[in-house]
């Protein structure tokens, strides 16, 4: 059986390594994405189950790298199936205290990296799709969202509302690329315990965060791989348009 071929932007730690290895550890071939570092996302590439496996790099929030990102990711490993957007940024703005000159500056950067990068990549992953011999039928595009587009950001509201409308871009290419055989889905998930997250759990922030969920623990990387993996599955494709909640019950809809 051909093995698919998957591309995880923001591969290089985190839920995106977890995700990396998730796919793999199921037989795909990954494509590792990282921004810059690279000698992280090779750390990982090298502990995927299985071969095959890439290295891509390239900025999402960079106007005219999605292309590069797609290419490159398609030429190394024969073909893309699997999209995965996880890339992503967040910054605290709160509005009251924020300087306009640093509100400008985040609002922006969070929408190109957020939000745009994956509206872009997804634009050339089916340009791809359409023209490979085998044609678009049977790929996956999973976007990576976040519970804080439902419940709100108010320490972050530029990373709020780029979730919330990365979870309406889902919605909508769910309808507008099913007819060619792509099921679109999301994750939305809750506060996962990563390196960058270590810093926010200090003192008393880390039973906080614990009592969000009536399951009494901090997810982790792998709780969210599991869900985009199965996403990622050709049995998932009934669920295209659909984002799924993985917060451990810590914020219902």
């Amino acid at each position: 059986m051909t093995r698919r071929c998957a591309l995880v932007t923001g591969g290089s730690r985190g839920i995106g390594a977890a995700i990396a290895t998730e796919l793999a550890a199921d037989g795909h071939r990954v494509a590792v994405h990282c921004r810059a570092d690279s000698a992280a996302a090779k750390a990982v590439l090298d502990a995927l189950p299985g071969t095959g496996h890439a290295l891509v790099t390239g900025d999402v929030g960079t106007p005219g790298a999605a292309r590069e990102i797609i290419e490159s990711a398609a030429r190394q490993l024969g073909t893309v199936d699997v999209l995965v957007n996880n890339a992503g940024v967040y910054a605290e703005q709160p509005v009251a205290t924020t300087s306009y000159e640093d509100w400008q500056a985040d609002w922006r950067r969070l929408v190109d990296v957020n939000l745009l990068g994956p509206a872009d990549l997804i634009w050339h992953l089916v340009d791809h799709l359409r023209q490979r011999p085998q044609g678009p039928r049977g790929a996956r595009i999973v976007n990576v969202g976040s519970r804080g587009a439902h419940r709100g950001e108010p320490d972050a509201p530029a990373y709020g509302a780029t979730k919330a409308a990365l979870h309406a871009l889902t919605g909508s290419l769910a309808q507008s690329l099913g007819p060619l055989g792509i099921a679109v889905t999301a994750v939305a998930p809750g506060f996962v315990r990563t390196d960058l997250a270590e810093s926010m759990l200090v003192g008393d922030a880390e039973e906080q965060v614990r009592r969000q969920s009536p399951l009494g623990r901090i997810a982790a990387p792998s709780d969210v791989a599991a869900a985009v993996a199965w996403l990622s599955s050709e049995r998932a494709e009934w669920c295209s348009g659909a984002v799924i909640d993985v917060n451990g019950a810590s914020h219902l809809r």
